[in-house]
Formats: C-alpha cells, sequence, structure tokens
C-alpha cells in the first residue's frame, strides 16, 4: 500500500481535524451504516482494490488482478461486485470479443478512499507508540 503521501494536503488536513475534533452523537442508522462499511471496508481486498484505482484510475479486471498479489480470480469478481453495488466502482463493458471490462473508482469511492486518509495519519502519529507496545508484549514472559 502507498503511505501517506499518496493523499493529498487537503485530505491529510481534513483527516487531522477529525482526529483532533471530539465526535459529536451520532443517529443511530449512521452507526449501522458505519459498522456495515467498515467490515466491508476493513476486508483488505477492498482497500487494494480501491488504492489501485485511486492511484492508477480505470483499470480492466485482470489488470486490477494483476495489480494485487494473492487474490484470487473469484474474491476480486466478489470483491468489485460489492464495491459496484455499494456505489463505490462503475464498472463498464463494451461489446468486443474477447469481452472488454473496466472499473473506475466513483466519487463515492474516491471519498471512502480520501476517509481512510486518517487511518495513515493515526498510523504515522503513533507507530513509535505501537512499536514500542509491540516490542514489549513479545518480550514478556
Amino acid at each position: 500500500m502507498a503511505g501517506i503521501s499518496s493523499f493529498t494536503p487537503a485530505q491529510i488536513a481534513e483527516a487531522e481535524h477529525h482526529l483532533d475534533t471530539p465526535s459529536p452523537e451520532t443517529d443511530p442508522k449512521v452507526d449501522r451504516l458505519v459498522n456495515e462499511l467498515i467490515g466491508r471496508v476493513a476486508d483488505k481486498w477492498t482497500m487494494l482494490i480501491l488504492e489501485e484505482l485511486n492511484e492508477k484510475g480505470v483499470m480492466r479486471f485482470s489488470e486490477i488482478g494483476r495489480a494485487i498479489e494473492g487474490i484470487s480470480q473469484k474474491m476480486l469478481t466478489q470483491t468489485l461486485r460489492l464495491m459496484e453495488r455499494d456505489g463505490l466502482v462503475t464498472r463498464t463493458v463494451y461489446p468486443v470479443v474477447p469481452p472488454k471490462v473496466e472499473y473506475a473508482l466513483t466519487a463515492l469511492g474516491e471519498s471512502l478512499g480520501a476517509a481512510f486518509c486518517g487511518v495513515w495519519v493515526w498510523a504515522e502519529r503513533h507507530l513509535e507508540e505501537i512499536e514500542v507496545s509491540r516490542e514489549a508484549f513479545d518480550t514478556r514472559e
């Protein structure tokens, strides 16, 4: 995955603002949606596909499969279908032989990728603390 440098300064500033601002009370419907989206997006394949499409733009199915190490064709198909259902990607089929299918992030997909910029900002801020904690945990008896 790319580092924090793949995000724009405005995305980084917005993520930092959210990290530094207390959370207001939320609507239970929003809570349910967030929990559902986190479950889906926390799946590594969705995040990796989001990142590939964000970095490279429009990609063919086979290009995405080659770019994401370890993903099976079945898992790529399932993940792209769920992403299309949620409005995160568009799928364009061209009437040619052999079939040509391209995927691209929608504005919604781009904004979700930008929202996860906060994870990069948080990780960058707390990298040393986490490494110290892991080291202490791994060496205790």
